[in-house]
C-alpha cells in the first residue's frame, strides 16, 4: 500500500504544479463570475431605454389615441408629460406632420416618431421611424402600450366604464410550476430543472476529463520509457491505482475550489454588480443537504473509479494520442449516450427509462444525481444504484488492471480484440 500512495502523491502533485492545473483552476471562477454577471446584464439590458418615452407621436386618427399611448409610455397620469410629444392631426397632413417629425429624429431631439392613423384604430398597422427601431425590446415596449391603449379605445366605445378598462388591461398573473414532491426551490421548477442540468453536465464533463487525463499520463510514461523503469519496483496494479487515485484527488481539489468560489461569488455578487450598476438578481437554489453532498460526491468518486479504469486501459493498449482518438471511442460512447439521455429524463424523472438509467453502471453517475436534484428517490433505488455502480467499478478496474499489466509494456503494433481478451484471461 505503501507504493500505491507514493505513486497517488507523485501523479497528484505533478498535476497540480503543473500550468494547466493552475490556468484552469483560475479560469473557473472567471466563468462562475460570468454566470453570476450575466444574468443581471441580460436582465438590464431586456428592460426598455430610459428614455424610450422620448418621441414624438403623428395622431391622424382623430380619436385621440395618441394622448393615450403618450400618457402610457411616461409611466401613467403622474408621469413625466413632456417626455412624449403628441402631433394631432387630420389624415390630409399626416404626410408633413411626418417630415416635420423625422426632421426632429435627424437632430436627436427625439428618439423616433409613431404614426397612428385609420388603419391603426382597425386594428392593421401602425408606423414607427426612430433610432431604436432596431431594439425588439423598445419596440416591444411602444406595441403593447399601443395594443393596450387600442383595446381600451375599443371597450370605451362599447360602453365599458374606464376604470373597469384599466383593471382588464393591466391584469397579469405569474405561474410558479412545481412537480408534486418536487425538490425545493423558490417554487420554481424551472429553477429546479436548470439546477439539475447543472449538476449533471458537471458530473459528465468532470469524469469525462479526468478519465482522459489518466489516459494521457499512461500514454505520456509509454512513450518516454518511464513506465519500464517504474514498473522494475512497482507492479502495474499498483501503479494503476495510484494513477487513478492521483488523478481523482486532482478532480476533487478542482471541484472544492470550484464550488468554494461559487458560493464566494453568490455571497459577494450584490456589491459586485453595484459597482457596474446592474441589479443584483436573486438567484434560488434547491435545497441541498450534507447527505446530498455526500452523494454526489460519492457517485462522482465511483464515476470516475468507472471510467479512469477504462480509460488506463485505452492508454496501455495505444502507443500514440492520435491511435487513442479511435480506440476510446467505445468507451467515449457510453459517456455521451449518458448526456443525450439528461434531456429525457430531466422531463420525466420518475419514469421507468429513468429508473434504469440510474441503475446501469455506465449511466448512474450521471443519471441518479439528476434524478436527486429533482425528486425524492426512495433509499432503496439510491442502495441498489451505488451498489450496481460499486460492481461496474470492480469489473472495470480488475480488466483494465490486467490489460494495463501486459499492454504497458507493449509497443508497436496495436492489440486485436482477441489478443485483448488473451490478455485478460492469462494475465496475473
Amino acid at each position: 500500500m505503501g507504493k500505491l500512495w507514493v505513486v497517488a502523491r507523485r501523479e497528484y502533485l505533478e498535476r497540480v504544479r503543473s500550468k494547466w492545473f493552475i490556468v484552469s483552476t483560475i479560469l473557473t471562477p472567471v466563468l462562475l463570475g460570468t454566470l453570476v454577471f450575466l444574468p443581471a446584464w441580460m436582465a438590464h439590458r431586456s428592460q426598455p431605454s430610459s428614455d424610450v418615452a422620448r418621441i414624438i407621436v403623428v395622431d391622424a386618427s382623430g380619436t385621440r389615441l395618441g394622448s393615450r399611448v403618450a400618457t402610457e409610455l411616461n409611466g401613467g397620469l403622474f408621469g413625466d408629460a413632456s417626455l412624449t410629444h403628441v402631433v394631432e392631426v387630420s389624415p390630409a397632413g399626416a404626410a408633413a406632420a411626418q417630415d416635420s417629425a423625422r426632421q426632429e429624429v435627424l437632430s436627436e431631439r427625439a428618439k423616433g416618431y409613431l404614426l397612428i392613423d385609420t388603419t391603426t384604430v382597425a386594428g392593421d398597422t401602425a408606423r414607427y421611424v426612430g433610432s431604436n427601431a432596431s431594439s425588439p425590446v423598445d419596440m416591444g415596449r411602444i406595441e403593447r402600450v399601443l395594443g393596450e391603449q387600442l383595446i381600451a379605445l375599443r371597450l370605451e366605445r362599447a360602453g365599458v366604464d374606464p376604470a373597469q378598462i384599466r383593471s382588464i388591461t393591466t391584469s397579469s398573473v405569474t405561474l410558479h410550476a412545481e412537480r408534486p414532491g418536487e425538490r425545493s426551490a423558490g417554487g420554481s421548477a424551472e429553477v429546479t430543472s436548470a439546477f439539475a442540468f447543472s449538476v449533471a453536465f458537471l458530473l459528465y464533463f468532470s469524469i469525462f476529463l479526468y478519465g482522459q487525463n489518466v489516459m494521457r499520463g499512461v500514454i505520456e510514461e509509454k512513450q518516454s520509457r518511464v513506465a519500464e523503469v517504474v514498473v522494475a519496483s512497482v507492479s502495474a496494479t499498483r501503479l494503476l491505482g495510484g494513477k487513478v487515485l492521483g488523478v481523482g484527488a486532482v478532480g476533487i481539489t478542482q471541484i472544492a475550489l470550484s464550488i468554494g468560489a461559487s458560493m464566494l461569488l453568490y455571497k459577494l455578487r450584490a456589491p459586485l454588480l453595484a459597482q457596474f450598476g446592474l441589479p443584483a438578481m436573486p438567484i434560488p437554489f434547491p435545497e441541498v443537504t450534507a447527505g446530498d453532498f455526500v452523494l454526489l460526491l460519492t457517485y462522482f468518486v465511483l464515476g470516475y473509479l468507472f471510467y479512469a479504469a477504462l480509460f488506463a486501459a485505452v492508454g496501455a493498449v495505444v502507443s500514440t494520442e492520435q491511435e487513442a482518438q479511435q480506440v476510446q471511442l467505445p468507451v467515449a460512447m457510453l459517456l455521451v449516450v449518458s448526456a443525450v439521455f439528461i434531456q429525457p429524463v430531466l422531463l420525466a424523472p420518475d419514469s421507468s427509462l429513468a429508473a434504469t438509467l440510474s441503475l446501469i453502471p455506465f449511466s448512474a453517475p450521471i443519471m441518479m444525481p439528476l434524478r436527486l436534484a429533482l425528486v425524492p428517490v426512495p433509499w432503496w433505488t439510491v442502495a441498489s444504484s451505488i451498489a450496481a455502480l460499486g460492481l461496474g467499478c470492480y469489473a472495470a478496474v480488475w480488466i483494465a488492471a490486467r490489460i494495463y499489466r501486459t499492454g504497458l509494456l507493449m509497443y508497436g503494433k496495436r492489440p486485436t480484440v482477441r489478443e485483448l481478451i488473451r490478455w485478460i484471461r492469462v494475465a496475473r
